[in-house]
C-alpha cells in the first residue's frame, strides 16, 4: 500500500490521487518553439505549470513530500469550505483551458498526458461539488485516514519534513499552528454531520479514541513531537537548540496535547453515542452514493458493486484451487482449513523479532535486486529502506506500506513493515510482501515516475490508486518468472496475498452494499486464507474506515495481466517483456483506459514494425 497517498486521499472524499510536489529547479519544461507562435504542445506545459502552482498553493503537503520547500511552513487546511471552493474552482478552469487545445496536434506522449489530465480534473470535481462533499467533508477522521495518524510521524524528523536547518525546525512550529486548527475544524465538521444524520462508526472512532489516548499517555521526552530536538544537526547553535527545545515542548504541552485531548473528549461524550453501530457506507445517510463515486474514482472504472462481488467471488475459488495443489505438495493431509490453521499456529512459520524481520526484508530484497534486470530495463536511481511502522500506530496498520522518496535521492523510499503480535506475522508471506512495497512493486513504479523528468508533474507525482497498487500487486505475480516461489511455503505466501486481494472485493462490497457485519467479513477471510485474525481485522476495519480503497489492488492488477496476455497473443516471438514493462511504468499512473490505449497502440506499432 502506497501510505504517503493514504492520508490525502481520505481528505474530503479522497480528494484525488495527487501526489506529492516536486522542487522547482527540476520543473519539466514544454517543448522548444518551433516558431514565435505557442505549438499546442507548449500550451499544454504552460496550463500544466500554471495547474500545479495553483495545486502546491492550496496543497502545501503535496510539496513538502517532494522536497519543495516553498510551502513547508504550512500544513494546510483541506476540509474548510474555502479549501474545497478553490479546488472545485481550480478543477473547472483546468478543465476549460484542456478544452481549449487540439489534441489532436500534441505528441504522443502528450496526448496521453493530455487524457490523464482531463480524467484527474473530472474526478476531482466531481468529489468536491456537492451533494458528495457535503457527505465527505462531515466525517474528516478517523482511525485509518485522520490527520493525526500521519502528522505525528510527519513532524517527529522520520518522515517527509526535513529538519536540516534552522528554519525546517521554524517551519515545523508553523505547521503545529495549522495542525491544532485542523483538529478543532474537524470537531466542527463532525457537528455539522450529527445534525446531518451523517455519522462515522462506532468502531472506527472508539479506534480513534484509542489512538488519541495513545498519544496523550506518551511522556513528553517520547513523543514524536518531540524527538526533532533530541537530534539536532550541527548547523543549529547552541543558543537557538535551547530555545527550540523549550518551542517544542511548549507545542506540544499546550497546543498539540490539550487539541488532542478536546478532540478525543468530543468522540467519546458527544460523537460516539450518535456514532453508527453498523459498519457499511449503505446504513450511512448518503452513503450509496458516495460508495458508487468511490468505486468509480478508486478503480478508474465504470464498475457496478454486484460486478466485483462477483468477480471476487470467483477469484477466490479460483485461487483455493491452486492453494490445494500446495497443500498436496507438501503433503499436509488435512483439509484446506486445517492446512490454513497450520500455517497460522505452527511456530517455524513466524518471525522472531522486529530486527529479525528487518534484516530478512533486506535478504530478500538482495534476492530480488539480482533478479530484476531480467525483466526490466529501466530501474530506479532510488535508495530503498526499510523499517518497522512506529509502535504508537502499529496497531492500526496493514501489514506493510511505501512511502516515496525524493526526486533527487535525498530522501530514499521507505518500506514500512508490520511487527505488532509477531505470532500473528507470517514467513510465507514476506517475498511477496517485498515485491509488492519494494521491487519491483510500488518503489520502481514511484521512483521511476518521479525520475522522469520529461513527464509533467501531477503525472510524475501524481496517480489513480487502481494503478498504483495495481501495478504492486502485478508485481508480486512475477516472483514465478523470478523463481522466488519455488519453495512451497513462499509460493503458498503469494497465494495468501492474491487470496487477501481476491477476497477484498468480495468483503468490501459485503460490507457496503450487502449489509455484511464486522465479524462476518472476518470469519469469510479466516476461511478463505491463513491470515491470523489480528490481521484479517484489521484488514476488514481498514475497509471499513477506507470503502473501495481496497477494490483498486485486483481491478488494477488482473487489468494489467490481461494487457499483457493479450500482447504476448497478438505480438508472439515479438512481445518483449523489458519494452512492456517500459510502456506501462515510464508514463507515470494512467487510469485503466488511458493505459489499456497505450498498449493498444504499443501492440499496433510493433506489429507494423
Amino acid at each position: 500500500m502506497f501510505r504517503a497517498a493514504r492520508f490525502r486521499r481520505s481528505l474530503a472524499l479522497l480528494l484525488t490521487a495527487t501526489a506529492f510536489a516536486i522542487p522547482a529547479h527540476a520543473q519539466p519544461t514544454a517543448p522548444a518553439a518551433t516558431s514565435s507562435a505557442q505549438t499546442e504542445d507548449q500550451r499544454l506545459f504552460a496550463l500544466f505549470s500554471a495547474a500545479n502552482e495553483a495545486h502546491l498553493a492550496n496543497n502545501p503537503l503535496d510539496a513538502l513530500f517532494r522536497g519543495d520547500l516553498r510551502h513547508a511552513d504550512r500544513l494546510g487546511d483541506y476540509i474548510s469550505d474555502a479549501y474545497f471552493a478553490a479546488e472545485r474552482k481550480t478543477a473547472q478552469d483546468n478543465l476549460a483551458a484542456l478544452h481549449a487545445i487540439d489534441r489532436t496536434r500534441l505528441n504522443a506522449q502528450n496526448q496521453i498526458a493530455y487524457d490523464v489530465f482531463e480524467w484527474e480534473m473530472q474526478d476531482k470535481l466531481a468529489k468536491v461539488s456537492a451533494p458528495l462533499v457535503n457527505i465527505s467533508a462531515v466525517i474528516p477522521i478517523n482511525h485509518f485516514t485522520g490527520m493525526h495518524t500521519f502528522y505525528p510521524t510527519l513532524a517527529s524528523g522520520k518522515g517527509a519534513a526535513p529538519f536540516k536547518t534552522l528554519a525546517d525546525y521554524e517551519n515545523n512550529l508553523k505547521r503545529h499552528q495549522d495542525y491544532v486548527v485542523y483538529l478543532d475544524r474537524a470537531i466542527g465538521r463532525f457537528r455539522e454531520g450529527m445534525a446531518a444524520g451523517v455519522v462515522e462508526t462506532r468502531l472506527t472512532i472508539g479506534n480513534t479514541i484509542a489512538q488519541l489516548d495513545a498519544l496523550l499517555a506518551q511522556p513528553v521526552e517520547d513523543s514524536p513531537f518531540y524527538q526533532p530536538v533530541k537530534n539536532f544537526p550541527a548547523e543549529i547553535a547552541p543558543a537557538d537548540r535551547q530555545r527550540l527545545t523549550a518551542a517544542y515542548r511548549e507545542a506540544l504541552t499546550s497546543k498539540i496535547n490539550p487539541a488532542h485531548q478536546r478532540l478525543r473528549d468530543f468522540l467519546q461524550a458527544e460523537y460516539l453515542p450518535v456514532a453508527r453501530e453498523t459498519v457499511g457506507l449503505n446504513s450511512m445517510k448518503g452513503g450509496e452514493q458516495l460508495y458508487a463515486a468511490l468505486v468509480k474514482s478508486m478503480t478508474t472504472l465504470p464498475l457496478k458493486p454486484d460486478y466485483i462481488h462477483d468477480l471476487g467471488l470467483s477469484e477466490v475459488a479460483r485461487i483455493r484451487s491452486e492453494m490445494e495443489q500446495v497443500r498436496d505438495e507438501v503433503g499436509f493431509k488435512g483439509t484446506l482449513g486445517a492446512f490454513f490453521a497450520h500455517l497460522r499456529d505452527e511456530p517455524r512459520f513466524h518471525p522472531e523479532s522486529r530486527e529479525w524481520m528487518t534484516q530478512e526484508f533486506y535478504r530478500i530484497g538482495k534476492v530480488v535486486d539480482e533478479i530484476v534486470p531480467s525483466q526490466f530495463s529501466t530501474l530506479p536511481k532510488a535508495k530503498l529502506e526499510i523499517r518497522p511502522y512506529p509502535e504508537f500506530r502499529e496497531r492500526f496498520e496493514a501489514g506493510g506500506s511505501y512511502e516515496s522518496g525524493t526526486p533527487d535521492g535525498s530522501r530514499p523510499g521507505v518500506f514500512y513493515f508490520n511487527a505488532y503480535d509477531l505470532p500473528s506475522r507470517s514467513l510465507p508471506g514476506m517475498t511477496t510482501l517485498y515485491l509488492h512495497e519494494g521491487a519491483p512493486g510500488h518503489h520502481f513504479q514511484i521512483s521511476l515516475a518521479q525520475e522522469n523528468e520529461s513527464l509533467p508533474d501531477f503525472i510524475r507525482f501524481g496517480g489513480n490508486t487502481a494503478y498504483v497498487e495495481g501495478w504492486a500487486l502485478y508485481a508480486e505475480t512475477l516472483g514465478y518468472d523470478f523463481g522466488v516461489f519455488k519453495d512451497p511455503y513462499q509460493r503458498m505466501g503469494h497465494l495468501d496475498d492474491e487470496m487477501l486481494r481476491a477476497m477484498r472485493l468480495v468483503v468490501d462490497t459485503g460490507l457496503h452494499t450487502k449489509g455484511w457485519s464486522r465479524e462476518q467479513a472476518i470469519q469469510y477471510m479466516l476461511d478463505n486464507s491463513s491470515m491470523g485474525k489480528t490481521d484479517a481485522t484489521a484488514e476488514v476495519e481498514r475497509y471499513i474506515a477506507m470503502p473501495a480503497q481496497a477494490l483498486s489492488y485486483k481491478i488494477g492488477s488482473l487489468t494489467i495481466q490481461r494487457l499483457k496476455k493479450k500482447a504476448q497473443d497478438e505480438l508472439g516471438p515479438r512481445f518483449d517483456v523489458k519494452a512492456f514493462h517500459d510502456q506501462v511504468l515510464m508514463t507515470g499512473a494512467l487510469p485503466m483506459s488511458v493505459l489499456e490505449r497505450k498498449i493498444d497502440d504499443w501492440i499496433a506499432r510493433t506489429k507494423a514494425g
